[in-house]
């Protein structure tokens, strides 16, 4: 089986972590975003991934070729040379997708969630129709395009953008299945599936809607990023609980590195994930953050709701805090206070920033 992952352009929501590494190879919860997608592709049975990609990247290329190897699969790069939306990178990867007659998986790459995959085959095959969506149920349906449909054959009837009045909370996750058969519908040049694709479909009675059981999140931005680390953690929780880290001064679902080191009286947690090699020295105190690779917290910092980038050295006794990210090698001086600042990489922080802005 094979599947495309949209993985599109530079990642700039992601700023300031995707200056240094294409979005994909960001850890989340100390593994490439793609990855989390990829393994959970595998295990559904796919064999070949196709990355709809809008600028090439070396380091993606290199990597990917790892993972080929590792996971015994076949990884191919779809370059477009211009933006195509949400629909066109179908038409450009037609050759690769359209071998067998064999259904395909899409999917959006800011996307972490429990992967329904095999139970998405199993109830695309069960209606025998061209196209099924996955769909989550939200709590402000306003703030988006909702799916409407027959709960009880999941039979899509339309779609309806930011209602101001009830008509679903259940919104488009991100993912589809489809039968080849779906891309003589595609054009190759910028499309929208959401918007010119899925209304035609869902009037022809050839698309219809899953729901996903368990957490859903876009983690295209830091805000969100953090959330989605906290739903991820507490799935882990509840599912492979030995993953996570146990101890004095440990509290709730904590991620850690077997290579980090944590000092003396620290307080880590809750919901905080720690990367490779990174050091934590004593008398820390964290929470709600994701700390990469590298990094060193020195002794007395006070870390909550941030993101370290990779090599980062934050000092003693600093206070970071409202979404503060770091990028890659970035330095903070002691006795700091860091709100809500967006670190460029490569910067050395000398002064406090007590109003969230970007240090460029």
């Amino acid at each position: 089986m094979k599947a495309l992952i949209l993985v599109g352009g530079y990642g700039t929501r992601l700023r300031p972590l995707t200056l240094s590494v294409p979005k994909p190879l960001v850890e989340f919860c100390n593994k490439p975003i793609l990855l989390h997608q990829v393994e959970a592709l595998v295990k559904a049975g796919v064999n070949h991934v196709v990355l709809a990609v809008s600028y090439m990247s070396e380091l993606l290329e290199r990597e990917m070729r790892v993972q080929e190897k590792r996971l015994g699969i076949q990884i191919s790069l779809s370059h477009e040379k211009e933006p195509l939306g949400t629909a066109g990178p179908l038409a450009l990867a037609r050759e690769l997708l359209n071998i067998d007659n064999e259904p395909f998986f899409v999917l959006n790459s800011d996307v972490i969630c429990d992967f329904p995959f095999k139970d998405l085959l199993q109830f695309h095959r069960s209606h025998g129709k061209e196209g099924t969506i996955v769909v989550t149920r939200v709590e402000e349906p306003s703030k988006y395009g909702v799916v409407v449909y027959e709960s009880e054959s999941g039979r899509i009837q339309r779609f309806v953008e930011k209602p101001q009045v009830f008509v679903s909370n259940k919104i488009n996750a991100g993912m589809y299945i489809f039968n080849p058969s779906m891309l003589s519908r595609i054009q190759l040049r910028p499309t929208s599936i959401e918007k010119e694709i899925f209304p035609v479909m869902a009037g022809e009675g050839q698309l219809y809607a899953m729901e996903l059981q368990g957490f859903w999140m876009d983690i295209g931005q830091p805000k969100d990023f953090l959330t989605g680390m906290c739903m991820y953690l507490h799935s882990l929780r509840q599912q492979a609980p030995e993953r996570l880290h146990t101890g004095s001064g440990f509290l709730g679902n904590v991620l850690v590195d077997p290579t980090a080191q944590i000092g003396e009286n620290c307080t880590i947690g809750p919901n905080v994930t720690i990367g490779a090699g990174v050091v934590v020295e004593d008398g820390v105190r964290i929470k709600r953050c994701t700390v990469l690779k590298g990094s060193r917290v020195r002794s007395h910092s006070w870390l909550e709701s941030c993101i370290v980038g990779w090599s980062s050295s934050v000092g003693q006794w600093v206070r970071m805090e409202n979404v503060t990210v770091l990028g890659e090698d970035v330095i903070v001086n002691d006795e700091l206070y860091l709100n809500g600042a967006n670190v460029l990489p490569h910067k050395s922080i000398s002064e406090s920033v007590p109003e969230p802005r970007i240090i460029m």
